[in-house]
């Protein structure tokens, strides 16, 4: 089948969008028209480690769109369903078992790749291959094969175009509180980083009762929207974050969440953590981080990594996008749609800050 998709062509390259061919679908596969795609930082940063010579790629993991066809072994799906698109996990290993699917032990394999697990390409282009499957979707197009596990059948009456965050990033933050963090009202959140992960974590810690909230952004209609809703929000620019964060916390924080992926950034979430706290990070950013770790034992914190919210997406997805309908997670505030033509300005207003959540629709 031809259609358009974005293309990457290396590392610092604008995205292009060119006539592809999207392969057939295998017996376990499915076939989605994508209807809108959010851009998330995972992606720009899996595109600036591509290596040119690695060849053009089709990033986008965010996708929702209709089912259009189902191989032979698929159950539970059918032609014309609406869909959100997650990531792959393969449902066998020990991590898949145990109800942890994001920690999966075929987790690079199956999302990262850029093939199938039996080495073919999703997507081609002019008979030569083109890096694709990305999170088992590809979905910088209008269509793509995905597979029965990274595939969430929703209500028709959902918004494709809100919807389609839920599959990566608005899952991120909010799982990383309602499944990692579980806070209660009497917590202390503190977030660090204002974005679109940032955000469904503030959401999801306002809907789980925590009183005292906290957003810790240098952009300030970011800080304005984080005071909107219901946060004290603090400019790390002008501001001792750390000594605000302490008196406004009583002498510090029992939960924290860094979605930046700074060093320095990770270290103060630790750092403004009261007795027994716990840190999580889930941005992606530089490998190596200096901790305390005298402060860490002494004071029994607790610092952990988290992957896709620690999500099982099937039951996930349903259990936010119903907070949603419920008025408890209102991320239409935090999502900015562009047409598909538009990808290169939605990814310089995000990085930018000017916008929270692009998602582009076709």
């Amino acid at each position: 089948m031809q259609m358009k998709a974005a293309l990457s062509r290396g590392p610092r390259s604008s995205f292009s969008l060119e006539t592809v061919e999207l392969d057939h679908p295998r017996p376990d596969e499915v076939v989605v028209r994508i209807v809108a795609t959010g851009l998330c930082h995972t992606d720009l940063f899996a595109k600036s480690t591509l290596p040119a010579a690695m060849g053009p790629a089709v990033f986008g993991h965010e996708g929702a769109g209709v089912v259009e066809e189902v191989g032979a072994l698929v159950e539970d799906i059918s032609p014309g369903d609406h869909v959100v698109l997650s990531y792959r996990h393969c449902g066998a290993c020990r991590q898949c078992r145990g109800g942890h699917p994001a920690y999966c032990e075929r987790a690079q394999q199956l999302n990262s790749s850029g093939r199938r697990p039996d080495g073919s390409t999703t997507i081609t282009q002019n008979g030569g291959e083109v890096r694709a499957a990305f999170f088992g979707q590809s979905s910088f197009a209008e269509y793509v094969v995905a597979t029965a596990d990274n595939v969430v059948v929703v209500d028709k009456s959902v918004d494709l175009t809100l919807a389609a965050p839920f599959g990566c990033g608005f899952q991120t933050g909010a799982g990383a509180v309602l499944n990692v963090l579980a806070p209660d009202a009497d917590s202390t959140v503190v977030i660090f980083g204002a974005g679109s992960v940032g955000f469904a974590a503030l959401l999801a810690a306002r809907a789980s009762g925590v009183a005292t909230l906290c957003a810790v952004d240098t952009v300030p209609a970011r800080r304005a929207l984080a005071e909107d809703f219901g946060a004290v929000a603090l400019d790390p620019a002008t501001q001792d974050v750390v000594a605000e964060i302490r008196d406004l916390t009583g002498g510090g924080a029992t939960h924290t969440l860094d979605t930046t992926g700074i060093p320095a950034v990770i270290g103060q979430a630790v750092s403004v953590l009261r007795e027994r706290g716990t840190a999580v990070v889930v941005g992606l950013g530089a490998p190596d981080v200096t901790v305390n770790i005298q402060d860490l034992m002494r004071k029994g914190k607790t610092l952990r990594g988290c992957i896709e919210g620690d999500s099982s997406v099937r039951s996930f997805i349903p259990r936010l996008l119903a907070l949603h309908a419920d008025g408890k997670f209102p991320v239409d505030q935090l999502v900015t749609r562009y047409p598909f033509t538009d990808i290169d300005r939605a990814v310089a207003d995000q990085t930018s800050g000017s916008v929270v959540k692009p998602v582009l629709v076709w």
